[in-house]
């Protein structure tokens, strides 16, 4: 059964260069050294900066974000900023056997994950991004699944992807439609700022998530060109007007 999210739109949370001390987090560390935080010219550098998407075809969860924060814009990872529970719910929830850093790139992949963002510039705040420019995301990123193909698309938080998908009404949990073919979910959003779900109940939602996605299905048979289905299997009616 899904679980109702909060009405709020819980998204805003961003980085704004605070000592990463006030989330009790250590600093990232690689291959056994510690990391220099970004400075403050370094953030305010960031934005408008895109970090690369972390993809392969045929991904088992293809993880989406709303856009990057300037911690991760300023080190070109994703969810990088000291405090963002990304990384311990991917561990906790049963994805990966260690966890990982927004620096393993090639393990993510490994393990058939990838991530992504609905907008791909940087801002302070993801309250920077109007509507159209998340419409305008969601088209992309509708391309994007039609050509790598995931699995699924799991998105991490639910009020940017009412707004971008046109879908007040949704809520945690997997998705009646589909998108391009992939499962999708909503998961609540990670940032250590949001306090509408604490950490084992988000790792909850990402360990109802990988279970779904290690679970054999039934082969669905092939759709023709230009139909849509009805029931559990519609898709989401992004209107691309470059098709």
């Amino acid at each position: 059964m899904r679980e109702r999210a909060p009405d709020e739109h819980d998204d805003t949370a961003r980085d704004r260069g605070e000592d990463a001390a006030s989330h009790g987090e250590p600093p990232l560390r690689i291959s056994g050294g510690s990391i220099r935080r970004p400075s403050a010219a370094d953030l305010a550098a960031a934005v408008d900066r895109k970090v690369p998407d972390v993809v392969a075809p045929r991904l088992r969860v293809l993880f989406c974000g709303i856009n990057p924060g300037l911690y991760s814009g300023a080190v070109g990872h994703h969810f990088a900023r000291p405090g963002n529970r990304f990384w311990k719910a991917l561990h906790r929830g049963g994805f990966t056997d260690r966890l990982l850093s927004p620096y393993d790139v090639s393990e993510m992949v490994a393990r058939g994950l990838g991530i992504t963002n609905i907008c791909p510039r940087t801002t302070a705040r993801a309250e920077e991004l109007d509507d159209e420019e998340l419409r305008l995301g969601a088209r992309a990123l509708a391309r994007k699944v039609r050509r790598m193909r995931p699995a699924a698309v799991a998105f991490l938080g639910v009020g940017a992807y009412r707004t971008a998908f046109g879908r007040p009404r949704a809520v945690v949990g997997l998705q009646p439609e589909r998108l391009e073919g992939a499962d999708v979910w909503v998961l609540p959003n990670p940032s250590g700022r949001t306090a509408y779900y604490l950490l084992p109940a988000l790792v909850r939602h990402f360990r109802a998530l990988r279970k779904a996605c290690l679970t054999p299905k039934r082969p669905r048979p092939p759709r023709r060109a230009g139909l849509r289905s009805r029931g559990k299997d519609t898709e989401i009616p992004v209107h691309d007007r470059r098709r």
